[in-house]
């Protein structure tokens, strides 16, 4: 798509919103680069707007993109671009003026990101997994600490750990 993150405004309301249903809002670079502006522009607004980030769809978000793993020729250079541009640590720079609102699949970055905004809204279909370590992989996002952040360390470990779709 043109836009991975489309932004409104509504008096002193900044709606954010994933905008690649077709994908089920798959956080590939591109949308992460989008959101991480998106999240920049809210913190630098002198008018300290509320900020709900959600997603368009039939989910939030299934995570990253499986076909851009492995594919950094640089990994140095590419986990330097991970840390420097966290979506997660920006929501967790709101403060209390971050919201998510989630639905269905919240799978790996798609919760791993909203862990960190100050409140989250699940809706009752929600579900959330943390299927990293059945690759060979650490959650990243921020998961390490937005998730023990927003659920304690103990159900974290659990959902790291299982791998297992919680409800």
């Amino acid at each position: 798509p043109d836009a991975y993150v489309a932004t409104t405004r509504e008096d002193d309301r900044l709606t954010i919103t994933l905008t690649n249903p077709q994908a089920r809002n798959g956080i590939c670079a591109a949308m992460r680069d989008a959101l991480f502006e998106a999240l920049a522009a809210a913190i630098d607004d002198p008018t300290c707007p509320q900020v709900l980030l959600d997603g368009a769809g039939g989910c939030f978000s299934t995570g990253g993109v499986l076909g851009e793993f492995g594919t950094a020729r640089d990994l140095a250079q590419a986990h330097l671009v991970r840390t420097l541009r966290s979506c997660a640590g920006l929501l967790h720079r709101l403060g209390d003026r971050a919201t998510a609102r989630l639905h269905r699949a919240c799978i790996g970055s798609g919760i791993e990101i909203p862990a960190a905004a100050a409140r989250r809204i699940g809706s009752p279909d929600a579900f959330f997994q943390l299927p990293e370590l059945s690759m060979g992989l650490m959650p990243g996002a921020g998961g390490t600490v937005s998730l023990p952040r927003a659920i304690g360390r103990h159900r974290a470990a659990y959902m790291m750990l299982t791998g297992e779709r919680i409800r």
